[in-house]
């Protein structure tokens, strides 16, 4: 599959359109950013990791019947996916209290919660990706009935999945994002990534940080920690 013209770029992936209009290449940037991109700078290797770990729990997930948009990895840093339309939502899954859900309610950092909590933030920089529930969304026209509760089955399914996996490499799942697309046919599947960027991975036993809380907070070595995610995931 050919390459083509740059569609799109955003702060951690670039675009490709390619000569079959059903698919694009992804291809995964360093740069890190922060606080709706307030906060720049760049974790060396994090492409390539941020790549190889997607892939590998894309096809885990296809392995227990979650679609997504994962074709092909083609090289270390560029897989081709399925083109879809992104749902302009951010499902975001939390199993232990963090970041702002801690200062948003109050709940100390580190609390098991009591079940998994799943809230919508929408997609949009310019407004800070503000929180949005189910109301909002059918009434702004996002998405349907039907729609929210697909994404809703796969996230919650995915959590369950991702947690009792990463159990074994001895990694806790703190909480994630998500995002979903619809393909050509308006089948929803997983799109974007799941990576160190877009989750929070703590060690089981000491409760290090293997994720971009590490850029985000200033505690350094972020390279070490999304190394550590690929050595235990992968084996490198």
């Amino acid at each position: 599959m050919e390459k083509l013209n740059q569609l799109y770029e955003g702060k951690a992936k670039k675009v490709y359109s390619t000569n079959d209009d059903n698919y694009v290449i992804v291809s995964y940037k360093d740069d890190a950013t922060a606080f709706n991109g307030e906060k720049k700078g760049t974790i060396l290797g994090k492409g390539v990791i941020n790549n190889r770990l997607t892939n590998h729990f894309m096809k885990m997930l296809e392995e227990n019947n979650i679609p997504t948009h994962f074709v092909k990895e083609i090289s270390d840093r560029e897989t081709i996916v399925k083109k879809v339309e992104i749902i302009p939502l951010e499902v975001i899954v939390r199993n232990t209290a963090a970041g702002s859900f801690s200062k948003r309610y109050g709940v100390e950092e580190g609390t098991i919660l009591n079940q998994p909590s799943l809230e919508f933030s929408l997609k949009n920089d310019d407004l800070g990706d503000p929180l949005i529930n189910t109301y909002h969304v059918l009434s702004i026209g996002i998405a349907t009935q039907k729609e929210i509760d697909t994404i809703e089955e796969y996230a919650l399914k995915i959590n369950s999945l991702l947690k009792e996996y990463l159990l074994k490499f001895n990694v806790e799942l703190i909480d994630f994002k998500l995002e979903f697309g619809k393909t050509s046919d308006n089948t929803i599947v997983l799109a974007d990534e799941i990576s160190p960027d877009t989750c929070r991975f703590w060690d089981v036993d000491t409760h290090e940080k293997l994720d971009k809380d590490r850029f985000r907070r200033n505690l350094g070595n972020e390279e070490h920690a999304y190394q550590e995610m690929l050595k235990r995931i992968i084996g490198e």
